[in-house]
């Protein structure tokens, strides 16, 4: 890739969500935000390597995406209000500061994330707003096809026009009706960047993790109390922690068995723990833990142990029965099912999984963790079919080359 193509990416990881979000503001419309945003990286792509990348790729991409969208209004004839389109074209004076907090892909998270969509479509807009995630990443991260993934997303849109839902962090009395939704986005744009889905994209993608972080942050100054905000940013703090580790200088995936852990980020592993420690004291008062305190917890065992023989799974298994009882997911079923294989064994973890075949039929790592159990039962025939299941279904290259590697130690 040549320095422009690179340049280019990087502003798109750094200033989509940006560059959406002020047009937001200022124009009040996502579809038009979206179409001058995608309008303004395409007016990059075709000028760049000519003309050179700009010394501020961000403003110059904000400034042609406004020009973009101006001209889209113009092109417009059909409005009622003709006055309010001329102000809206011509009028540069800077906005109030709306909310609590005066970040722009906050107020944009909280928009999309509002209580009048469903759960799913309101997670599903934001990861492509705000994340910038392409259609088909999202897509993949819910194993839905493409075209279902669309269709959501240009619902969504319509309704919050239709609706006119306003564009700014809502009051604190309307927090908590909202949150959830903000939550689940940030993590699933999280997860992203911990492990890219696309395979035309770095597996490993610290400017969506550290995005993620900062505005989890931003929401706990929100919501300090919020038993669930504290424990999604002791999970990402936790998971970050590792990355240094998680991909060998080849480019391939290295496993959590396998990981240097004097790599790892001593200074967002004792935050982490911190955090986990607060909330384990909450419960100890009588507070139940949610979804994401369980899984910090989790986590916390995991990058205690000093050693992979060190891990207590025992209390592992525990955190994940608790879990299960209020995501009776298949994904956590299939997370369960490793920590199995760990105290009961290969065999009673494959039956378990084996269970899950329809639900995730179409999920790599499904197919990856049965081929692992199988290897280590010596059923190499069976193994190699999984781990070429897996790699036809994974989706980046540092992935892949980890799966193809164990597959061909097989004998």
């Amino acid at each position: 890739m040549s320095d422009v193509e690179e340049a280019i990416t990087r502003a798109h990881h750094a200033e989509w969500a940006r560059v959406i979000a002020s047009l937001t503001r200022r124009f009040g419309d996502l579809d038009i935000a979206e179409e001058a945003a995608a309008e303004a990286f395409a007016t990059a792509v075709e000028r760049w390597p000519t003309d050179g990348v700009p010394p501020n790729p961000g403003a110059w991409l904000t400034t042609t995406a406004n020009r973009k969208a101006i001209d889209r209004i113009r092109r417009e004839n059909k409005r009622d209000d003709k006055h309010k389109e001329a102000q809206m074209v011509y009028d540069n004076t800077p906005p109030e500061p709306v909310g609590a907090i005066d970040d722009d892909r906050l107020r944009l998270i909280f928009t999309c994330c509002h209580p009048a969509l469903a759960m799913q479509t309101r997670v599903t807009l934001t990861l492509r707003m705000v994340g910038g995630l392409t259609v088909p990443e999202i897509a993949r991260a819910y194993l839905v096809q493409g075209t279902t993934m669309e269709q959501r997303i240009t619902r969504a849109k319509a309704k919050i026009k239709a609706a006119r839902i306003p564009y700014r962090v809502p009051a604190v009395e309307d927090l908590p009706a909202r949150v959830s939704g903000v939550l689940a986005v940030l993590y699933l744009v999280f997860n992203e960047g911990y492990l890219a889905t696309g395979p035309d994209t770095d597996p490993l993608r610290h400017d969506l993790t550290a995005e993620a972080i900062r505005l989890t942050r931003l929401i706990r100054t929100l919501l300090p109390g919020d038993g669930e905000v504290t424990g999604l940013l002791a999970l990402m703090l936790l998971t970050e922690a590792r990355r240094p580790a998680r991909v060998s200088a080849s480019g391939e995936l290295v496993p959590l068995d396998e990981q240097d852990r004097g790599a790892w980020d001593a200074t967002l592993i004792a935050e982490g723990h911190r955090l986990v420690r607060e909330r384990l004291a909450a419960a100890a008062a009588g507070a139940a833990p949610g979804r994401y305190q369980i899984l910090a917890a989790i986590n916390a065992v995991h990058t205690s142990a000093r050693d992979m023989r060190d891990t207590d799974w025992s209390q592992i298994l525990a955190l994940y029965d608790q879990l299960a009882r209020l995501d009776p997911s298949p994904i956590i079923a299939l997370n369960r099912a490793i920590a199995v294989a760990e105290l009961d064994g290969p065999q009673v973890a494959l039956a378990a999984i084996d269970r899950l075949q329809d639900n995730l039929a179409g999920y790599h790592a499904y197919h990856a963790t049965r081929a692992d159990l199988l290897r280590r039962l010596g059923q190499s025939q069976q193994s190699r079919a999984a781990y070429d299941k897996a790699i036809e279904l994974a989706g980046n290259t540092a992935e892949t080359a980890y799966l193809t590697r164990r597959r061909d130690q097989l004998r």
